[in-house]
C-alpha cells in the first residue's frame, strides 16, 4: 500500500471550515490504497471546537502529533478582544484601538508568514526522521497557516526525493486582507519571497479555485491542480418548516462581506407584500458580526431576524437543508473573484436555490452557472435580487414542497469522493 502524509493545523475538535477539506480527503484515500497519516500540533489554539467532527475521522487514519508553542495565548492575555493574529479577522479601520493597530503590524511584520513559524523547525527535525523510518515518500502541507508550506519546503530541500504537494486553501499575498497587515517593504519582500520559493520548489501547488489557480501560476508555480472543495450526502434530520419561508445563511459573517443590497431587497419586497413580511424569517448560524447585525436592524428587518449563533456542523447541515434559500456572499473586490467558500458545495448538495453576491465574472458565478444550483448578483443589483427572492418565494406559494431543479450531473463533480479520486491521479501522476 502506498503511503502519504498529511500535514495541517486545523484537525478535529477544531471547529469551522479549515478543518473540513483534509479532514474529508482522508476519509476516502484508504479506499483509493493509500495509508495515511496526519501530522498535527499536540496544542493548538483553536478559536472554534465542534467535537462533533471527531467521529468523521476515518479509524485507519494514523495521527501523529507533535506541541507547537504559539504568541496566541500572550496576545490575547494582552488585548483579550483583538483577534489580528487569527488570519481574516480585521476589525474595520475606523474602529481600531491602538493596541489592535499594533497587533496588526506585529502579526504581519514579526509572525512571518504568520505566528505558527514556530512549529516550522521543531517540525522538520521530528519528520525527517519520522518519515525516513516508515518509509513515506508523499507529503501534503496545507496553508493557512502557510508558515506550514515552510514545514514542506525544508523538508524537500533535505529530502530531494520527497514528493510534496503544497495545498492553499486561501491564497497567501493575494488574500484580500493581506494588504490589512501594515506591512514594511521589508516584510512585503519577505512574504513574497517565502511564496515564491514554495511555488517554485512544490511538485505541485493546489488550488481551490480557478482564479487563484491562474495567480499562482503567474508567481512561479510550476504544477497547478485544482481542486475545489466539495460535499458529502447528507441525511436529512429535520422536516421542513411549511408554515416560514426561510433566508438562510451558515457560518461567520463580518463586516467586509455585508450584503447590503439584500437587506434593502427583504425591506423593499416586505413593504410592498404583506403576505411575505408574515412568512420571511433571516436566519444566521454561526458568527454575525455586531456591525452587521446593526445594519440589518437598521434596514428595518429586526423582526424577522433569528441568529442562532455558533452550532454544530450537523445542526448547520440540518439548519441549510431545511433553509427556502440559501445566503452566499463575498468581499466586493475584483482580488476576491478566486474565493469559493467551502460552503458552496454544502449548500449544493441540498438541492435548495443558492443566491450567492460577490464581485463579477467570479469562481462562484461559474460554478452556478453550470450546476443551475442558483443565481448569481453583484452587491449593487438591489432589484435583480428582488425579483429572484420573489421568483423562489411564489413557487413556495404554490407547492411548499416543490424541488428546486440543478444540473445533478455537473453537481456531483464536487462530492468529496469524487474529489478524492482526482486528488489520487494527481499524486499517482508524480
Amino acid at each position: 500500500m502506498k503511503k502519504i502524509l498529511i500535514i495541517t493545523y486545523y484537525w478535529p475538535p477544531a471547529g469551522g471550515p479549515g478543518v473540513q477539506r483534509w479532514l474529508k480527503f482522508t476519509k476516502y484515500l484508504p479506499e483509493f490504497g493509500y495509508e495515511t497519516y496526519v501530522y498535527i500540533p499536540e496544542n493548538p489554539s483553536y478559536p472554534i471546537i465542534d467535537e462533533t467532527l471527531v467521529k468523521d475521522v476515518n479509524p485507519n487514519v494514523k495521527i501523529v502529533k507533535n506541541k507547537i508553542w504559539e504568541p496566541y495565548q500572550l496576545a490575547e492575555k494582552l488585548n483579550p478582544k483583538n483577534k489580528a493574529y487569527k488570519a481574516g479577522h480585521f476589525e474595520k479601520k475606523e474602529s481600531q484601538s491602538f493596541m489592535s493597530k499594533l497587533s496588526v503590524f506585529v502579526r504581519g511584520n514579526f509572525f512571518i508568514p504568520d505566528a505558527r513559524k514556530f512549529w516550522v523547525n521543531p517540525s522538520v527535525d521530528y519528520l525527517k526522521d519520522f518519515l525516513q523510518k516508515e518509509n513515506i515518500d508523499t507529503i501534503v502541507t496545507s496553508g493557512p497557516p502557510h508558515s506550514l508550506h515552510l514545514i514542506g519546503l525544508k523538508l524537500k530541500n533535505e529530502l530531494p526525493n520527497l514528493k510534496w504537494l503544497a495545498d492553499f486553501r486561501d491564497p497567501w499575498t493575494q488574500i484580500s486582507y493581506h494588504k490589512e497587515l501594515k506591512l514594511t517593504s521589508w516584510a512585503t519582500k519577505k512574504h513574497e519571497d517565502l511564496e515564491r520559493n514554495v511555488m517554485q520548489k512544490t511538485d505541485v501547488v493546489l488550488a481551490t479555485s480557478y482564479a487563484d489557480g491562474e495567480n499562482f501560476k503567474k508567481i512561479g508555480a510550476k504544477h497547478v491542480e485544482v481542486i475545489t472543495n466539495g460535499f458529502e450526502e447528507v441525511k436529512q434530520q429535520t422536516e421542513k418548516d411549511q408554515n416560514h419561508f426561510h433566508l438562510t445563511y451558515s457560518g461567520g459573517l463580518e463586516m467586509l462581506r455585508n450584503p447590503v443590497a439584500l437587506w434593502k431587497a427583504l425591506t423593499e419586497i416586505m413593504n410592498e407584500n404583506q403576505s411575505f413580511k408574515n412568512d420571511f424569517k433571516l436566519d444566521f448560524y454561526g458568527s454575525l458580526a455586531d456591525d452587521v447585525k446593526q445594519t440589518i436592524v437598521d434596514t428595518g428587518l429586526q423582526n424577522n431576524l433569528v441568529v442562532h449563533g455558533y452550532v454544530s456542523h450537523q445542526e448547520s447541515l440540518n439548519a441549510i437543508n431545511s433553509a427556502n434559500i440559501l445566503i452566499l456572499t463575498n468581499f466586493d473586490n475584483v482580488a476576491s473573484k478566486g474565493i469559493i467558500p467551502g460552503k458552496l458545495f454544502e449548500y449544493m448538495a441540498t438541492g435548495n436555490p443558492i443566491l450567492a453576491i460577490g464581485p463579477t465574472d467570479a469562481d462562484v458565478e461559474r460554478i452556478l452557472q453550470k450546476t443551475k444550483a442558483g443565481d448569481y448578483f453583484s452587491h449593487q443589483n438591489t432589484n435583480e435580487i428582488k425579483n429572484f427572492i420573489l421568483s423562489i418565494y411564489n413557487q413556495w406559494l404554490r407547492n411548499p414542497s416543490q424541488k428546486f431543479e440543478t444540473n445533478e450531473e455537473e453537481v456531483q463533480q464536487f462530492n468529496r469522493k469524487n474529489l478524492t479520486k482526482k486528488l489520487v491521479e494527481v499524486v499517482d501522476g508524480l
